[in-house]
């Protein structure tokens, strides 16, 4: 891997941890709110071999801190990405990373070329219905500090979903997910570190991104995600849809191969647009 720098950087208060390595347009990927950066170790090799990629632990995952105070992590990116002197990026998030790259486009257009979203969240979508029992038994073993049982359900919830066993499931993934799920959930809480949103959420401000945008969900993810996918992709002017089969919640762990071509092939045409 060529020009491997690792480090950590002072951004708004917090200590981040990052990786950046090759040479070419930037490329920024920003991990699931289960996981931390080491969910791109399938990509971040692959991907230094034509662009400048970056990943690292947003605040309060992995090697980062948390200090006790309110917080923007689209703001933290927009620090980060000026230490790194990186002045636009294709974004790639999964999750509530996702949540934070389309955040971040709204707020500095100019900055982004393109956005890959992988069962992404998005600020200001409210859920409908009861909640699973199994993320409230979840909520439960986490309270009472049964960190073991909150992941293994965890995995049933995320990676496995409703319709498969975990003996369907990739099992390597299935163990890298449970080891940096288990390591978040033993975190101590920080209740004074509170997420800023912005204002107005980006769920009435899809429209206004003007990007090229993947929008990549798991055919087994839970069925919110899928929502939220499908919101994404219709207001999005420039939004394509794509659904990996047999994966859940981190299709790029189950199926990094399948998953890494069909980005490749969106920042190929993207870069090809962008130069016509």
């Amino acid at each position: 891997m060529s020009n491997l720098h690792t480090g950590f950087a002072e951004i708004n208060g917090a200590t981040l941890y990052y990786e950046i390595a090759g040479q070419g347009p930037a490329l920024v990927m920003l991990h699931g709110h289960l996981l931390d950066s080491r969910q791109w170790d399938d990509q971040f090799a692959a991907f230094a071999e034509s662009y400048r990629v970056l990943r690292y632990d947003t605040r309060g995952f992995g090697q980062s801190s948390l200090p006790p105070e309110p917080y923007s992590h689209a703001a933290d990116l927009y620090s980060l990405l000026r230490f790194l002197d990186i002045e636009q990026a294709y974004l790639m998030g999964c999750s509530g990373g996702g949540a934070i790259c389309i955040d971040f486009t709204l707020q500095h257009p100019q900055m982004v070329a393109g956005l890959i979203l992988l069962g992404s969240s998005l600020g200001g979508y409210q859920p409908t219905g009861q909640a699973p029992p199994k993320l409230i038994a979840m909520q439960a073993a986490l309270q009472s500090g049964d960190l073991s049982q909150a992941v293994e359900l965890s995995l049933q919830l995320f990676t496995d979903g409703s319709r498969r066993t975990a003996q369907e499931v990739n099992a390597a993934a299935r163990e890298r997910t449970r080891t940096m799920s288990a390591q978040l959930f033993a975190r101590p809480p920080v209740p004074e570190a509170t997420p800023l949103p912005i204002d107005p959420p980006a769920l009435e401000r899809l429209a206004e991104i003007r990007v090229p945008t993947l929008v990549i969900v798991g055919a087994e993810d839970d069925q919110m995600l899928h929502d939220i996918a499908d919101l994404i992709a219709s207001r999005v002017p420039q939004a394509q849809k794509h659904i990996i089969a047999d994966a859940g919640h981190h299709p790029n762990l189950e199926h990094p191969d399948a998953f890494n071509q069909m980005v490749t092939a969106f920042l190929d045409q993207a870069q090809r647009e962008a130069n016509a």
